[in-house]
């Protein structure tokens, strides 16, 4: 494609590195509901440290079993309340003992008289849901929690599937994550995992806020994976029939489903966020859900668990091997060097670069935000106050 061509969406492209804003210096947008732990690591009357692009998060569960959401420090002497002890359905500081409310409010000082004044604020909460065995958070602006919806999963809850759960550090901006998985011409990558691949793009839809690509994937010969096989039923691995493969970036998670020739039904289906850990958004968590139709033989499925787990491992390590190498170029020459040619990448480029937020200079991060009013929540940018207490310029 040369600079400037025309793509499906009518938009012009030039290539050049400065001609638009780098998509690796565009932060995740934090309006949306992203998973931060499995539910199963937040045991009852325990804490447990997550992040969100460089925000600490305490998630703690109360003796109720309510999962509440507290921004890691004491407002008292910065103290990690992850640190802290679960009294009913309050968090006590494991210093002073300053009690928390799930709101975020101080409910105790214990050596503070009773009619003594309190200090009017206690630590910001993040509104908090559990789904699919995962926790999530709603990082954003509070007051748009209730109108973003949580992702629908049908099979999750299916008895039909069975659902294998992911949750993986990679250490890579979360772009290359959805570049990586929506341009299936990288299946030279897992030749030694699943023999020759020929990838045919059968066509793609966009829109504002999503991608969307379908494949239609023939097996040419090659080693062929037995844990591809059991995965895909007749797909990948298992016969010469070709499946067809839909991805979807849907700001801000993404989606696979592998559909075998002849098949009504997706084989499997997968769901992933990709959630950002640092406050330069240069490493991310990944949390997957690979939903696999049950075979007809009872437990056959079981049987099978072990080789499609191994299979999955394999080809994310060899993504991760790729992704980790871009991001380590990227790093080494201060911006994106990308030669792109392929339009439907460059579309999802520009859903993650208009859905996305500014991400400015990060001098110090500034534990007041809310006093200067550049807090996460303030507004849709990811800001940090430098050092003098000045808002930084733009990162060049």
């Amino acid at each position: 494609m040369p600079a400037g061509s025309v793509t499906a969406l009518g938009r012009s492209h030039d290539h050049h590195s400065g001609a638009l804003t780098d998509l690796r210096r565009t932060g995740i947008n934090p309006d949306f509901w992203y998973p931060v732990a499995a539910s199963a690591s937040v045991r009852r009357t325990k804490t447990f440290a997550a992040v969100f692009a460089g925000e600490r998060i305490a998630l703690y569960r109360g003796a109720s079993g309510t999962v509440y959401a507290l921004e890691d420090r004491c407002a008292h002497r910065q103290i990690p309340l992850s640190m802290g002890v679960v009294e009913g359905e309050a968090l006590r500081c494991c210093y002073h003992a300053w009690a928390y409310r799930g709101n975020g409010r101080i409910s105790q000082i214990p050596y503070l008289p009773k009619d003594a004044a309190r200090p009017p604020r206690g630590v910001r909460a993040y509104p908090v849901r559990e789904a699919y065995g995962l926790v999530f958070v709603f990082p954003g602006d509070p007051q748009n929690a209730d109108k973003a919806a949580l992702p629908e999963l049908p099979e999750f809850d299916s008895a039909k599937h069975k659902t294998m759960t992911f949750s993986r550090t990679v250490s890579c901006h979360y772009s290359f994550m959805h570049e990586n998985l929506l341009d299936m011409n990288h299946q030279f990558l897992h030749r030694g995992i699943v023999g020759k691949i020929q990838p045919t793009l059968l066509g793609y839809d966009t829109s504002p806020h999503s991608v969307e690509a379908r494949y239609l994937f023939t097996h040419a010969g090659g080693k062929k994976n037995r844990g591809a096989g059991l995965l895909a039923s007749k797909g990948i691995g298992g016969s010469a029939s070709p499946d067809v493969i839909t991805i979807r970036t849907t700001y801000p998670y993404q989606t696979l489903q592998l559909v075998p020739k002849n098949a009504e039904l997706p084989a499997f289906s997968l769901w992933v966020a990709y959630v950002p850990e640092d406050a330069d958004q240069r490493t991310n968590h990944v949390y997957g859900l690979l939903m696999i139709e049950k075979p007809p033989v009872p437990g056959a499925i079981h049987l099978a668990w072990p080789l499609i787990r191994r299979f999955t491992e394999r080809v994310f390590a060899e993504d991760r091997t790729a992704v980790e190498a871009e991001q380590r170029a990227w790093d080494e020459q201060g911006e994106d060097w990308n030669r792109e040619v392929f339009p439907l990448i460059m579309d999802v480029r520009h859903v993650l670069r208009t859905n996305g937020v500014p991400l400015l200079q990060r001098t110090a991060p500034c534990g007041a935000a809310a006093f200067c009013g550049s807090s996460p929540a303030a507004g849709r940018a990811q800001v940090y106050c430098a050092s003098d207490g000045t808002l930084p310029g733009p990162r060049r």
